[in-house]
């Protein structure tokens, strides 16, 4: 049956747009409440900090490890589908989760398959924004974004008060049920009348009576159009951003996860304690739009991955500070100056890749990108763990969180100034070169009485002095 399709730009892109904007609350901002169930579970299961930790980080790991499998589903089934699956698969995870007897039960089913969930839902949601927006599309990214912001805030909130009532068990079963609001959203994701859409493929493919040759190449496209590794080869540039990123990311997460822990180590009271992750997220709420919007401007085009550099080393002094007192207001004055650190490199993390690299190879190079950067994110919180337990202090992971930041802003600040450097010597060089070329033509085309043969070397003599 055909279906009606919604104009870009339209009256509908904006309730698409609100839909996307809550899906980003459900998914994104659930990891950040990790922390509220982190010493429940560790009783609950007579756990160490690094058996525990593997929840957290194989949740989040999975939010940005599948998700070239998520666009493998959205140009197969549609986006629609995709954010309804991921929906269900994020409930039934949460659901079977609050029946687990084992760790390893739990980090199946609240780690693998809620985070392959979450998932389905976020980037799915997000790509069809760019089908639904072309001209107001950095300002629908930017509002979108403020879900992200509010899930910071409320998430923490609600699991602090069903806690308290219901246990955590009772909780995630609550938190099941939470997020088959995802499903709402992606009933809303009507198709939109463009030919950039991804088509929903109705019926199996007809299967092939000879095998095709060349299976390895075929398949070796096929991982290519998704993971670019030729770009990770032959661009520098992208080769030291995602460097940079992997290393950043080891200390990026550890506040979000053990922050909550060690001011109840500390003694601040329970409330309070999840009070420090929502005034990250309220800040966030206002911070990140403007980041968004400054980091669009075409005035910041050169200037974005430095900014970025800047933003990384901001967040890792800032973890210092953190480190240096577990006073409560020294704590919240660590959340406000932490979220405008992570509202800059929300902002640019994915618009420094856009001018890295080419937008018709961007695709490939994202799926790599968020891969390598999920390997990160699953390695950071055990390893912290393993710190906690082996030194007992809470300080030193904010020690070792700033090592990891300020060291991967030193690494990349300085590797785009030594490339930028290099490029620039070389198109010196490349200028100086062409110049003893041009030069004995000169006398030859100015003789000459045909006309195109001056139009020329004035062309010439443009590209040489660029």
């Amino acid at each position: 049956m055909p279906q009606i399709r919604e104009r870009t730009e339209g009256c509908w892109a904006w309730v698409v747009l609100v839909a996307s904007l809550v899906t980003q609350g459900l998914t994104l901002g659930f990891p950040t409440c990790a922390g509220i169930f982190f010493t429940e579970l560790q009783h609950e299961f007579q756990a160490s900090n690094s058996e525990t930790s593997w929840f957290p980080s194989i949740l989040t790991a999975m939010l940005h490890a599948g998700g070239p499998l998520c666009s493998v589903l959205v140009g197969r089934f549609g986006c629609r589908v995709t954010v309804m699956l991921g929906g269900v698969l994020a409930s039934l995870g949460m659901v079977a989760s609050s029946f687990c007897h084992t760790l390893s039960q739990f980090y199946l089913t609240a780690g693998f398959i809620t985070g392959l969930g979450l998932c389905f839902s976020f980037q799915a949601t997000i790509t069809v924004l760019g089908f639904y927006f072309s001209r107001r599309q950095a300002l629908a990214n930017a509002l979108a974004s403020v879900g992200v912001s509010l899930g910071i805030t409320l998430w923490p909130l609600l699991s602090r008060y069903l806690l308290e009532d219901l246990g955590w068990r009772g909780t995630f079963l609550v938190f099941g049920g939470v997020f088959l609001h995802c499903c709402v959203s992606g009933a809303i994701l009507r198709p939109v009348a463009t030919s950039l859409a991804p088509e929903t493929i109705e019926g199996p493919l007809p299967p092939s009576k000879t095998l095709a040759p060349g299976c390895l190449t075929v398949c070796g496209r096929t991982i290519q159009s998704y993971l670019a590794f030729d770009i990770l080869w032959h661009n520098a540039g992208y080769r030291v951003y995602t460097l940079g990123v992997m290393w950043m990311v080891l200390g990026l997460v550890l506040p979000h996860v053990f922050l909550v822990p060690y001011a109840l180590w500390h003694g601040v009271d329970e409330h309070r304690a999840a009070l420090l992750v929502s005034i990250i997220g309220f800040s966030n709420i206002f911070l990140r739009p403007m980041a968004g919007l400054v980091a669009g401007r075409q005035n910041f085009a050169g200037y974005r991955k430095y900014l970025f550099s800047l933003a990384t080393l901001l967040s890792g002094l800032s973890n210092l500070v953190c480190a240096a007192s577990a006073d409560f207001r020294v704590l919240v004055v660590y959340c406000l100056v932490s979220s405008v650190s992570t509202s800059g490199i929300g902002a640019l993390l994915f618009q420094v890749l856009m001018d890295i690299v080419p937008m018709d190879r961007f695709s490939s190079a994202l799926g790599l990108f968020t891969i390598l950067e999920s390997i990160s994110i699953l390695i950071s919180p055990p390893l912290a763990g393993f710190v906690l337990d082996t030194t007992t202090n809470f300080s030193y992971l904010f020690y070792m969180s700033s090592f990891f930041l300020i060291s991967a802003a030193l690494f990349m600040g300085g590797g785009f100034y030594a490339l930028q450097k290099k490029e620039k010597k070389g198109r010196q060089v490349k200028a100086e070169g062409t110049i003893p070329e041009v030069a004995p033509e000169r006398n030859p085309i100015v003789e000459g009485t045909d006309g195109s043969e001056k139009r020329l070397c004035t062309e010439i003599m443009y590209v040489t002095s660029v």
